[in-house]
Parts: structure tokens; sequence; C-alpha cells
């Protein structure tokens, strides 16, 4: 029996490198029960997959904890009905600590109240207050004690960091001054004086720097080193060696041989640097508010015959809604009423509007522009389609790519190189150039100026840009393994109905070529595909309606897939289909090849029907080619990438669509479950493939490309065997797809060359006496400022 496996993704908060996300990574890892766990520094974020049987998702708030670092949660207060005694409360308790999501319930009986720490993202109040009603009680929200924690102590952290930023400077500035004053030989005064210096610059190292050295014993206790070990180690030997210098050297030479100033300002810089860095990690997210944003906050149902307004989160399953002119439609759902236009851009990056009728299905949060409507609730809450694009957005910009890798490994080993590198710095000006200042002031340059932030930001700020972009276009992105594969696609299969095609094809030839008149041949036609699930069914179903024909019941209906169908009608043996099923049923067709011929090289896919073994007629149906279809192709192969088009039609049929696109390579005749291996083919040529399709039967094909992207006007289950799903059913999409993932990568190489530069060539000059410091900690605060600024450069993407 496969084991049970759930996933559980936290807020962390307090790490300052990527050293820090590391350690926690690593911590987490391998506690038992947890198949993987994965942090990431620029989302902050833990995300974890683990055997609820072993371990729980409280384990791994306590784990984080006890490495030094705390988790960011929501939290709620639910009033509860029906408590009778103290054994309820604890009933109640025990299943809310055991829902998922939920990493800490307290239940008080005296004032019926249930407090509950839980993750926003893996569950809701709704949900809670199931469990509780499951349990046999009855809850209610009581209060929410905060709203949005997340969005509430990042703007926390950045004001704060921004008061201390502003403080520190002040302190600070004499300090600098003092320097400039003895650099040029001027007098100084009261700011030359070493008890001055030590009563500005003491509140910087110990009040404003005390969040480094908070750091950097958690760090050093849990075995490993960060960021905050260099500041820390960096800053407290400039101040204690000018401590020292203070009571030991003439009063006369001593401005000579303090470097207070070093240590309050690298702080000062330092923490500057890391308020520009939230602030600009604040707007690598900005996608997923937008997305938030979007979703309304009441709806209007019909509710005991009247028309109430409610909140959303009050919409259930069934409900009418009614949806008036200029107003957002609340939930997913069918119209049964009405007709209108909708305004889907939100979801598919089209800014014209989609009519709307009965029987149509309509999405949360896009617009309605003209008429007013009734439509029944099929999906709310989570189940949204506006949910489980802003949860797919999240994962991925929560996920890593593979490129990432490599700055993970160097992140992991760099401080302790670093203190080495200072160390050896150190003595060899001590020892060698017999220079014990020199050998400090250049090792705390060392310290200061190397930091992995920028390593372990170059990766994860431009994934959660490039994903987040994508959505804005209607391109939805699952991971950053996918994005970075894009950009490496060297040949893209498409399938051809509803992909290529609009998927809703019409009957064009009725053609008589037995006894039954053409009339007669739709007929049987349509009774025969009335219980087929096929596009091509469906367009014969459809004509036969039109003309008002009485479709009755078949007596008996067989499915042969990718061959046709058999039924029987009236006591007759009837098959419609391909040359393949007369074939295989020992029917002859060599009076209509050229008619088949014919209307295969017109792109029309010719349906034989034989009646007791015999030809009766043809019925031809034709599927459209989608408007984009030619100019998107044509961009893919200007892009260098082969294109292939896959079917289960005929060649010809094929061939004479593939023409009228511009596809040179066509795959005919592949039934659907050897769909998979001709991808695997060509996966087998050494070349990165895509595979493109909208229907059931293409998953096992989406699923075994290297990418797979999704149409998504078609399946749920397209959908989710896909690596990236296309919003609308527009082609050009996969330009887009393609295009954005090039650029994501551009820009993922260029923060990751000058995060590695910026070591290179920082390191050796500050071990060799060229950089004082301050300028060091300017150096590094900047660093990490610089690489999500590039990042942000996505926001100018185009497609």
């Amino acid at each position: 029996m496969a084991e049970k496996l759930e996933k559980a993704s936290v807020k962390i908060k307090g790490m300052t490198c990527a050293a820090c996300a590391a350690r926690i990574q690593k911590a987490v890892g391998k506690m038992p029960g947890v198949k993987e766990a994965n942090v990431n520094f620029a989302t902050e974020r833990l995300n974890v997959t683990y055997e609820p049987e072993k371990v729980s998702a409280e384990d791994f708030v306590k784990k984080v904890r006890d490495v030094g670092y705390d988790v960011i949660m929501d939290k709620v207060e639910l009033g509860l009905k029906n408590m009778s005694c103290a054994a309820c409360a604890a009933r109640i308790e025990k299943a809310l600590s055991k829902a998922p999501g939920v990493y800490k319930a307290a239940v008080n009986f005296a004032t019926e109240t249930a407090t509950v720490e839980y993750s926003s993202s893996e569950t809701s109040i709704k949900n809670l207050i199931k469990v509780v009603r499951d349990a046999g009680y009855d809850a209610f929200e009581k209060a929410v004690v905060n709203v949005d924690r997340e969005k509430q102590e990042r703007e926390r952290e950045i004001k704060n960091l921004g008061r201390l930023a502003v403080i520190s400077a002040m302190l600070s500035a004499p300090l600098l001054l003092s320097m400039f004053l003895n650099l040029m030989g001027m007098p100084g005064g009261i700011l030359y004086s070493p008890w001055f210096q030590l009563a500005v610059s003491a509140p910087v190292q110990f009040i404003i720097g005390f969040r480094y050295y908070k750091g950097a014993y958690h760090a050093l206790k849990g075995g490993g080193a960060n960021m905050d070990v260099l500041v820390a180690m960096g800053t407290s030997a400039a101040f204690f060696y000018s401590l020292y210098n203070a009571f030991t050297v003439p009063i006369e030479m001593i401005h000579h041989y303090l470097y207070f100033e070093a240590s309050a300002v690298v702080i000062t810089l330092i923490t500057f640097g890391k308020y520009l860095e939230a602030v600009a990690k604040g707007r690598t997210s900005e996608a997923i508010k937008k997305l938030m944003g979007l979703a309304p906050k009441t709806a209007r149902v019909i509710r005991e015959g009247k028309e109430t307004d409610i909140p959303i989160e009050e919409v259930v399953e069934g409900d009418i809604v009614v949806v008036r002119p200029g107003e957002k439609i609340p939930v997913d759902g069918t119209i049964i009423e009405g007709y209108s236009s909708v305004d889907e851009s939100m979801l598919t990056g089209e800014s014209i509007p989609v009519e709307k009728k009965v029987g149509d299905l309509v999405v949360g949060a896009t617009i309605n522009k003209t008429g007013t409507f009734k439509f029944k609730a099929t999906k709310v809450g989570k189940d949204t389609v506006l949910f489980q694009i802003i949860k797919m957005v999240e994962e991925a910009q929560g996920s890593k790519a593979p490129i990432q890798k490599l700055a993970d490994q160097i992140s992991g080993v760099f401080v302790p190189a670093v203190v080495v590198i200072a160390a050896v710095t150190f003595a060899v000006w001590n020892f060698i150039f017999h220079d014990f200042t020199a050998g400090l002031i250049n090792a705390v340059s060392v310290l200061v100026i190397a930091c992995p932030c920028a390593l372990g930001l170059a990766t994860p700020t431009s994934v959660m840009v490039g994903t987040g972009k994508g959505a804005e276009h209607g391109v939805l992105i699952k991971g950053g393994e996918h994005l970075e594969r894009a950009h490496k696609i060297r040949a893209i299969v498409l399938d051809k109905t509803g992909t290529i095609t609009k998927g809703e094809p019409e009957v064009t030839d009725v053609i008589s070529e037995g006894e039954l008149t053409p009339e007669e041949i739709l007929m049987y036609a349509a009774i025969a595909e009335k219980n087929s699930e096929h596009p091509l069914g469906e367009a014969i179903v459809n004509k036969a309606k039109q003309k008002d024909m009485n479709i009755v019941d078949a007596e008996d209906f067989m499915a042969i897939p990718g061959h046709g169908i058999y039924a029987k009608i009236q006591g007759k043996d009837v098959y419609l289909g391909n040359r393949r099923l007369m074939q295989s049923k020992n029917i002859d067709t060599k009076d209509i090849e050229e008619l088949l011929e014919k209307l295969e090289n017109e792109g029309k896919t010719a349906m034989i029907m034989a009646m007791d073994n015999k030809v009766q007629g043809v019925l031809a149906v034709a599927d459209t080619v989608k408007d984009h279809s030619r100019k998107a192709i044509s961009e893919i192969k200007q892009m260098g990438i082969e294109v292939w088009m896959i079917t289960g039609d005929n060649e010809r049929t094929a061939k004479a669509i593939a023409n009228q696109v511009g596809i040179d390579h066509v795959l005919a005749e592949v039934l659907p479950e050897h769909k998979a291996r001709e991808v695997e083919k060509l996966k087998s040529q050494g070349k990165i493939t895509a595979m493109v399709g909208d229907g059931i039967n293409d998953a096992p094909a989406l699923a075994a490309a290297d990418v797979g992207i999704a149409i998504g006007t078609g399946t749920d289950v397209a959908m989710e065997a896909s690596d990236i799903t296309l919003m609308s059913g527009d082609l050009r999409g996969i330009v887009t797809a393609i295009k954005l993932s090039r650029a994501t990568m551009r820009n993922i190489k260029q923060n990751l060359f000058w995060a590695f530069i910026y070591n290179t060539i920082g390191i050796p000059f500050a071990a060799l006496g060229f950089l004082s410091p301050a300028i060091a900690g300017a150096a590094m605060a900047f660093s990490s400022v610089s690489v999500v600024t590039n990042a942000l450069r996505l926001k100018r993407f185009r497609p």
C-alpha cells in the first residue's frame, strides 16, 4: 500500500541570508517522516512533503523555532456551541489539531472559544468550522485576530528596518565626519574623543546591531554559520579593538587608532540594505496580491425566493447567483438564465469579451459586461479557478529551479570559507608584514564584504517575478524547474483537435453511396453517435438536431478507439468510422476511395457509414483552424523550434490542416494511447520536447513530454498532467511561455554572474587592503539589492 503523503507550507521569519535557508532546510529535512523539505529564501517560505502518521505540521514549527527562527501563521478565534463539559472541549481541540494546515489549536471551555493557528494557503476558516461541525458541535467566526498576518509582518519589518536605519545613520554621521577630517588632517575637536565615539557607536553596535548578534548566536548554536556571523565578527573586532586602543594609546594620537566608525557605518549600511531588500522582495510577489485583489467580496444569491447580498465565503454549491452588468462574477458556475458578454482578461489575458448563454460556464472574478443573468454555483472557495490559479502561482514562486542548486551548494560552505580567508588575511598581515592594525581591519573588510545573500536571492527572485508575469498573461507555470526547462525546448508536438483547430467541427457534406438518402444517412449516424463524446460525433448529432430529426436511442452501442463506433439500430448493424474500421470488418471501400481523397484533400475528416456490411454513404466533417494558430506556429518556427502535429486523422486530412498553418512535420493516424510513444521517440533523438494538448487522451503524452503544455479551455485532467497551462485556447501563449522562460533564465544568469563576480573580486580586494570596512559594508548591502532590482526588470516583460 502506497504511503500517504501531505504537503505543508509555512512562512519563516528571521532569515538573513541563504545560509539560514539552507540550515532550516537541512534541519527539517532530517526529521523522521519528512520526504522533502525546501526553503526558499526569497519567498521566506518552507515547503514540506511528509508522512502525517510520523510527523505533524506543529513539529515543523517547533523545529524551525529550535533552530532559531520564527514562523508567521494566520490566527482565528472561533465561537463554539453545544459543548456540555471539558471533554467536549478536548474533543474539538483534538479534531482541530489534526486538521490539515493547522499548527496549533486551543479550546477554552469556560469562554466557549477555540483559538486556532493555521496556514491560509492550506485551509480556510470555513474548513475549520466544518471540522468542528463534523465533530458533532457548531462553530462560528468570532474574531479574526489577523486577516493577513504575512502582509502585516512584512510591513512591520519594513517599517522597523527603516526606523533602525535612520537612527543608525544619525548616530554614525559624526563618526563618518571624524574619519574624513582625520584623512584630510584637519582638527576634529570632540569628534576625535574616544569617549564621544564610544558613546555614539555603542548603541549602533549593541542595540541596532543586536539582531545580528542574535542571529549569529542561533546560527552557531545550530552548528552553522550565516551572514549574521560575518557581520557580528567583523564589527565586533573593529569595535573592541578601538575600545582597547582608547585605554592604551596616548590621547594626542588616539584618533589615528579608532575604528568605531567602521563598525557603526557597516551596521548602518547593512541595515539600510536589508530595508531596501525587504521593500524590493515585497514587490516581487505583486502578482499574487493582484490575483487576490480580483476576488469580489460579496455575492447576490436567491435564498427563500429573495435576492440577498452575502459575503462570498457564505456562497455554497447549488446557490443561484444573480449578476448584473458591470459586476464581478463571485464564484464559478453554469448560466441557467440570461445572456451576456464577459470580460475574462484576468483569466486569459485576452481583452475581447466572450459571449455567454444558458449552459455556458462562468468563472469567479471575471467581469460581466452587458446583460443580467443567473447562474448555478458549481465551485466555491478553494475549488474556484481563481483560487487554483493563486495556489499554483504561490507554489511556483516557492519552488526552486535546478540552476539554483549550484548557488545553494556554494552558500552552504561560503561562510565558513570566508571566516578562514579572513583568518588567513589577518595572519599574513600580522605575522609577515608585522602590521596588526592593517591585518585586523582587512580581515574585518573580508568578513563584511562577503555575504551569500546575493547568491541566495539570484534565482528565486527571478522565478517569482517570472511566474507572476506569466500569470498576468494567462500562462500558468507550475514551478521553477518547468520555467527553466521551457527555454531549452527544441521540438513542440501539437495535438490537432482543440489545439490547432477550434475543436468545434461541423458537418459539411452528407453523400449517399447506397440505397439510403442523405437525410437517412444523417439520421442513422446521429442515432449511432448519440452516446458518443467524440467532437466529430457531437457535430453529427448537432446537425441532425438543426434539421429537427427524431434521434431515438440505439439498441446497442460500442466505441472502437481510433477507428469509430458500432451501433445496432432497428435491428441493423451500423458502423461509422475510418478506413481502418471498414478493413477490420472486411467492408469494401474501393468504390469511394476517389471521393474520400477529394474530401481529405480539402482538409475534411471523411467518415464512412456502413450498414449490414455494405457502404451506404460518407459524412464529411471539418474543424476550422483557430484564428491565431498560423501566426503562433510561424513565431515558434522563427525561434528555431521544430513544430510537429499529431492526430488520429488520416494522413491526407492531417496534411491539409498542416499546410493551412505552416507545419512541416505530421504524425497522422496515431491512436490516443500511442501519442505518448511518439513523444518518447522525439525525446530519444535528444530533443527537449514539449507536448501541447487539451483532451483526456492527451494526458499521457503531456506527462511523457519534457514540458507538458495544456490548453486551459480543455479538461481538468490535461491541466493536471501538464507543467504549463495556457488559460486561453490561443497558441500564442506557447510563444509567451518560451519567451518568458528565456527572459527569466537570462535574468537568473545575470544575477548569478554579478553575485559570483562581486564576491570573487571583492574578497581579494578586501584582503589586500584596498577596501575599508565601511566601503565593504556598503558593497555587501547593495549587492543583494542590485540582484533583486535586476529581477524586478522582468516586470517590463512583453510577449
